[in-house]
């Protein structure tokens, strides 16, 4: 049971995490144009106190290139994540209030996206938008939706056989208007603790897919396009290239991750009695 002990726990740490990624997002911004610079006179320059995470073959400073990095990726997921979990709530609304042949349509649609494995459809996408930063954004939030989707369309079944909602449909009040009078309310803390559990898995695909080549250009100091270009410099010892890089895109996911379990925690109508 989740007490007030429990709520303002939830609160801290959903705090903490949030300040923490929106400190990553605004000082990668910032960063951008040193993530770019190049000096050739301290290149491969191994992890000190004047860079902390080293720097590259080009004199590039990698702290700089990481927060610019996982700032890109974080914007892109926050994009991605909130196209993607739009879709998600007219999809799911759409199938349970109108039922019969576009239920079957969007049911269908949802186990055939379910169906393809999430990079490889995300890398068709890509390919047929252009890649780029259009191409990357268009193949994750088109593939991501269809597991929100399905929830919300459960929570809608469920709440069409609400006495209110029936009592409403006897009284003549159109489909569009219970959906969004009695049902989008209480859809909100599903819509909400989903979208925001899409963003690690938007992060990390659009990372995974940028490393294979198929996201953003290698002109941007994406955490991809990192990861991708130190792989030729492990052999030779520049450990600190891949290192660094990697480990801080699993923290970022992981507060990602956090975030959403204390917004699911904190919207639980449950846990306010508890």
């Amino acid at each position: 049971m989740m007490g007030w002990n429990g709520r303002k726990n939830a609160l801290l740490l959903l705090a903490v995490a949030a300040l923490v990624l929106c400190v990553v997002t605004v000082a990668g911004g910032l960063l951008a144009d040193r993530a770019m610079t190049t000096d050739f006179t301290r290149k491969n320059l191994a992890p000190c106190g004047a860079f902390l995470f080293g720097t590259d073959w080009m004199g590039r400073d990698m702290l700089a290139r990481t927060l610019a990095g996982l700032s890109l990726s974080i914007r892109i997921g926050l994009l991605t994540a909130a196209v993607s979990a739009v879709i998600a709530l007219a999809m799911g609304v759409a199938s349970a209030v109108f039922g019969g042949w576009v239920d079957a349509l969007i049911s269908w649609c949802i186990d055939l996206v379910m169906g393809i494995p999430h990079i490889l459809l995300i890398m068709l996408i890509s390919l047929a938008f252009g890649k780029g930063f259009v191409g990357v954004v268009a193949g994750v939030a088109l593939s991501h939706w269809p597991s929100l989707a399905r929830v919300i369309r459960g929570e809608v079944l469920q709440l069409r056989g609400a006495v209110y909602v029936r009592t409403a449909e006897k009284l003549g009040v159109s489909r569009l208007t219970i959906a969004g009078r009695h049902m989008l309310p209480h859809l909100l803390p599903q819509f909400l603790t989903g979208l925001v559990l899409q963003f690690p898995h938007a992060i990390l695909h659009e990372a995974s897919v940028t490393f294979l080549g198929f996201g953003l250009s290698p002109e941007q100091p994406a955490i991809g396009v990192i990861l991708s270009e130190s792989m030729s410099y492990l052999t030779t010892g520049k450990w600190w290239l891949a290192v660094f890089p990697g480990l801080s895109l699993v923290l970022v996911v992981v507060l990602f991750a956090a975030v959403g379990e204390q917004m699911r925690k904190l919207l639980d109508p449950a846990s306010v009695h508890r």
